[in-house]
């Protein structure tokens, strides 16, 4: 063990796994960190692959030292100083000078800038080094078998916003503690989305995500700063290797306008790298298919394409050259949808399917709890004849209730109030009005009704 100085976290080499391909990984403070490599071939990546990167780095600017190059390739300088010095007596860059301990001005060559043009025309990815295919499978397999258990009361209070059953509850609790698929099928506007949502909240802790991968020659890049929080570990900065990224166990949300073709890499010709599909950036979180139906392909085409994946735990990703990668598939699926299970899928796929939830309409119990819950999280109350009547309504109206609604209805009621610049209420003259707004006048038009 080795201090870092008075009240720093401890930082200490930790064997983890036999997986030649897991980076080391040392303890800092409470939270496992992967170290930085003290050599090229420890970095797991082809020494070729990390000189032409280092070169067209060069090639962006007028000259460089070596610390500013390890910070944007996410090396340590040790290991750049090693590059440069390959790449100097390659005589594609010079050294102009020193610029304090162990940090040196470079510039790139003639000879240097025509080399990194032609490799620009092979791959224009400039930035922080990759790690290799087999260590980010190696990483993901390690943290997700040491990921928080889950049990029902995590799963209770995460969806504790939504008055559910205590079968749905089980129901999502049993799909969360297992890790497989959850499919929720059922009527529009009663919790599908909102159960899908919520459902991420019962993942705990953080996952390393690297930068970018390779596969030979090609980049993959997986950390999205659009889509992954960063959860940076106390007092680990520059201890431990930056090519990887500390972030929240993600979830990322697919709806109406995926395609078939963005579940596979997306190829930029213009910048000759690949960008990871949506599910591969999910990875040890969770996937959420919403309003799945709605898509511009075919339900069953779309569902097949997740047969493999979903009982073999691995995807089949092809490269522009036509090559197939095989990268893990290591997440929850919760895919909603208004059609009825049986007609939004074959049954090759439902066997696969983990579990199965139907969100039906609330009985006029659940939606008079549903309504005065969410009246009493905006300060609110509303008179139970009012709720009655309202309810009384809907059937003279021959309109279904819905769990959406109430918080639909209450929130126009606000609207009205913050209109006439008056208290915030909920009484028969503001809801009528309110109802109007929302519905419109007259019964329900079926044709219609849950657009």
């Amino acid at each position: 063990m080795q201090s870092q100085g008075l009240g720093a976290p401890v930082h200490r080499e930790v064997p983890v796994s036999s997986d030649s391909h897991l980076p080391s990984m040392s303890k800092v403070g409470n939270a496992m960190v992967p170290t930085p490599p003290i050599s090229i071939e420890a970095t797991g990546v082809d020494p070729g692959l990390l000189g032409d990167l280092a070169l067209k780095l060069a090639n962006t600017v007028p000259r460089l030292t070596s610390g500013w190059a390890a910070q944007q390739l996410c090396l340590p300088a040790s290991v750049i100083e090693k590059i440069f010095w390959q790449l100097r007596e390659d005589q594609l860059l010079e050294v102009l000078g020193a610029d304090g301990p162990l940090n040196y001005r470079y510039a790139i060559t003639q000879r240097g800038r025509e080399f990194a043009r032609r490799l620009m025309e092979i791959s224009g990815y400039v930035g922080p080094a990759p790690v290799s295919l087999e260590s980010y499978a190696a990483m993901l397999e390690w943290q997700v078998a040491r990921q928080s258990e889950v049990t029902e009361d995590k799963v209770r209070n995460a969806v504790a916003s939504l008055v559910l059953s205590k079968e749905t509850i089980e129901v999502a609790a049993m799909a969360a503690s297992s890790g497989r698929s959850l499919f929720l099928f059922g009527p529009p506007g009663n919790g599908k989305t909102s159960l899908g949502r919520l459902m991420h909240n019962v993942l705990e802790g953080e996952l390393w995500v690297p930068h970018c991968i390779a596969v030979e020659n090609n980049i993959i890049r997986v950390f999205d700063a659009q889509l992954h929080q960063r959860a940076p570990v106390a007092g680990g900065e520059g201890r431990n290797d930056a090519r990887w990224i500390r972030i929240r166990r993600p979830m990322i949300i697919a709806g109406g306008e995926m395609t078939i073709a963005e579940l596979d890499l997306a190829y930029s010709p213009s910048q000759r790298f690949y960008e990871a599909p949506p599910h591969v950036k999910a990875n040890g979180g969770l996937f959420f298919l919403d309003d799945f139906g709605r898509q511009r392909i075919d339900p069953t085409d779309l569902l097949n394409r997740w047969i493999i994946p979903l009982e073999h735990q691995v995807d089949y990703l092809t490269l522009v050259t036509g090559q197939k990668i095989r990268i893990p598939f290591r997440l929850q699926l919760v895919v909603a949808t208004n059609l009825m299970a049986t007609k939004a899928s074959d049954p090759a796929f439902l066997r696969r399917i983990g579990y199965r939830l139907h969100m039906d309409r609330p009985d006029e119990r659940r939606y008079t709890e549903i309504f005065n819950r969410y009246a009493a999280a905006c300060g609110l109350r509303a008179d139970p004849a009012l709720v009655s009547e309202m309810i009384e309504r809907y059937h003279h109206e021959q309109r279904e209730l819905r769990a959406s609604e109430p918080r639909d209805l209450i929130e126009r009621c606000r609207d009205i109030c913050t209109l006439r610049r008056q208290p915030m209420r909920i009484d028969g003259e503001t809801m009528d009005m309110a109802w109007t707004g929302y519905f419109g006048t007259g019964s329900a038009d079926p044709a219609n009704d849950g657009v």
